[in-house]
């Protein structure tokens, strides 16, 4: 009884505060202009979009995001990013911070819960936001902190994800590449991998490391929950002791780390572009 009782007092009061914010609110704390749809009474949206010029080479964020991330590249300078946001009420979108900024140099795409009270906070619900970006090939990417999936097409620069609760997809990655603490199965595409090489730490979930046809590395993976399989002809794998795996792919190489892996991993063959296939055929 005494524990119900604890639970009504804390209903109650939630009420109240709710009703104390919404009257002493000012207005909306979204830094970001958009079109805001109300569908009805308990659905609200928001649509962002930004266009903006890049330099080769620029450096693209993506920080505390509540939701899916979509990426598509293409030989292009142009950068295009569009935001939906959603919330079960206004009150809950305004609650919820989402900023971009831009220079020739850098994306920044940044997500932020601002304070509203520890019962708004407690029994409020967060909105959540999609993002979908077309962007050019030639840039080093950044996310950290994204609750949900992340599918990205090629990258041409360095690619740094850590802190992703959902799939983890890169088509290509060309360049030094990091990934950590990502909760499910991934499948990153390695076209080339530079001096720098690839560390994978982290991971609950299983990876599958698509290489291309003349990619030469030396794998060595430590503490790992799973095993190390190859689809690949040329490739040898030893398993020194429980847990730890070493492996050449082709003649070796640059080399990739694995450490805290609560999964499988897999050598596969990437796929071959159109491009490709055209001179195999000539040949």
């Amino acid at each position: 009884m005494k524990r119900i009782f604890i639970l009504i007092v804390l209903v109650i009061l939630a009420g109240i505060a709710g009703i104390v914010v919404r009257s002493t609110s000012g207005g909306t704390v979204a830094e970001l202009r958009g079109l805001v749809s109300h569908n009805n009474a308990n659905d609200v949206r928001q649509e962002i979009r930004h266009t903006y010029e890049l330099s080769p080479g620029a450096r693209v964020e993506l920080v505390g995001l509540n939701g899916a991330v979509k990426i598509e590249t293409s030989e292009t300078k142009t950068a295009e990013v569009y935001i939906e946001r959603t919330a079960s009420s206004q009150e809950a979108l305004d609650r919820r911070k989402v900023t971009v900024e831009a220079d020739a140099n850098s994306l920044r795409i940044r997500g932020e819960k601002s304070d509203s009270g520890f019962f708004s906070h407690f029994f409020g619900k967060s909105a959540g936001e999609r993002v979908t970006l077309k962007l050019p090939r030639q840039i080093s990417l950044y996310a950290k902190g994204v609750n949900g999936s992340f599918v990205t097409s090629d990258i041409d620069g360095a690619v740094e994800v850590a802190g992703i609760n959902g799939k983890v997809h890169i088509a290509n990655a060309v360049g030094r590449a990091t990934f950590k603490g990502i909760n499910g199965n991934m499948v990153v595409g390695l076209k080339k991998i530079d001096q720098d090489g690839v560390t994978l730490s982290g991971i609950n979930g299983n990876i599958e490391l698509q290489f291309g046809s003349d990619v030469n590395a030396d794998f060595d993976a430590r503490g790992m929950n799973g095993r190390v399989v190859s689809d690949l002809p040329n490739v040898s794998i030893d398993k020194s002791k429980r847990g730890n795996y070493w492996a050449r792919i082709g003649t070796g190489g640059s080399g990739i780390t694995a450490k805290g892996i609560n999964g499988n991993i897999r050598f596969t063959r990437g796929a071959v572009a159109p491009a490709e296939m055209a001179a195999v055929s000539e040949n």
